[in-house]
């Protein structure tokens, strides 16, 4: 067994009994691990108040491959982000990558996922209040691209053929083929789910997928069909077609926005 020292963001966690709770990390170095931190719900913890939801900071694990629980010795907080809880629309995008790393990371080495989930969390807690939704679609995107489920935009996802973005009939873009559809692909069937984007909301869509782009400004009944498109990407490479709702909790929650209807 190693003691090892690598950053580490708050995925989840449960208690474990009266004294203890399992967290679940999403690591730099160790890729998604589940980790027993023993006497975190002590008053007097060593933990503290760190192992909070989304928070970041450096976790030491006693590690050993054939395990699948690690054992976390510390966890050294960097940034709580606690932005993220001054809007129920920044935490449910939050929630909604951690969910997406959960389910989709190894427990192996992957330092571009666990570099774009800071990014997008950051994005998250400091996008002004009108760039909220646009900042979650994005950081939703980039995570599904870096962790290999990257949508094809400027080719298309069957042929190759290079994708007429200026078309007035628009863009077909489908989850089951993994992204934009060239005309003549379109014309020979797409699968059921398949979305025609607009000229603008297609236009939208590549600055989105593109982290030098300013985000796009979208208004409500535009970010409610980007969400929409994004989460039947997700749920079908995570072969999630037609689950029930708790399979995905987090993205159920973000993609309908179901606190306005809560409230």
């Amino acid at each position: 067994m190693t003691l090892l020292a690598t950053p580490a963001i708050v995925l989840r966690t449960y208690r474990y009994s009266e004294t203890s709770k399992v967290v679940r990390l999403a690591t730099r170095e160790l890729g998604v691990q589940s980790a027993m931190a023993k006497g975190a719900l002590r008053p007097r913890s060593a933990f503290g108040a760190g192992l909070e939801l989304l928070s970041e900071g450096v976790a030491q694990l006693y590690h050993r491959d054939s395990r699948e629980l690690q054992t976390l010795a510390a966890f050294d907080v960097t940034a709580l982000r606690r932005e993220l809880a001054t809007g129920l629309d920044r935490f449910a995008g939050a929630t909604t990558l951690a969910e997406l790393m959960l389910r989709m990371a190894p427990p192996a080495p992957l330092h571009s996922a666990y570099d774009t989930l800071v990014a997008g969390l950051e994005g998250l807690a400091t996008a002004p209040a009108d760039a909220v939704e646009a900042a979650a679609i994005r950081a939703l995107w980039r995570l599904l691209g870096v962790l290999g489920f990257e949508p094809s935009l400027t080719a298309c996802a069957r042929d190759g053929a290079a994708i007429a973005a200026g078309d007035g009939a628009g863009v077909l873009f489908s989850a089951v083929d993994g992204g934009a559809l060239c005309a003549r692909c379109a014309a020979a069937g797409a699968p059921a789910g398949a979305s025609r984007l607009p000229p603008p909301a297609f236009r939208d869509l590549l600055a989105l997928n593109d982290p030098a782009a300013a985000l796009p400004v979208l208004d409500t009944a535009h970010a409610a069909a980007h969400r929409r498109l994004v989460a039947r990407f997700t749920r079908h490479h995570l072969g999630e077609d037609g689950a029930p709702s708790p399979s995905l909790p987090a993205l159920e929650f973000w993609e309908r926005r179901a606190w306005n209807a809560a409230s």
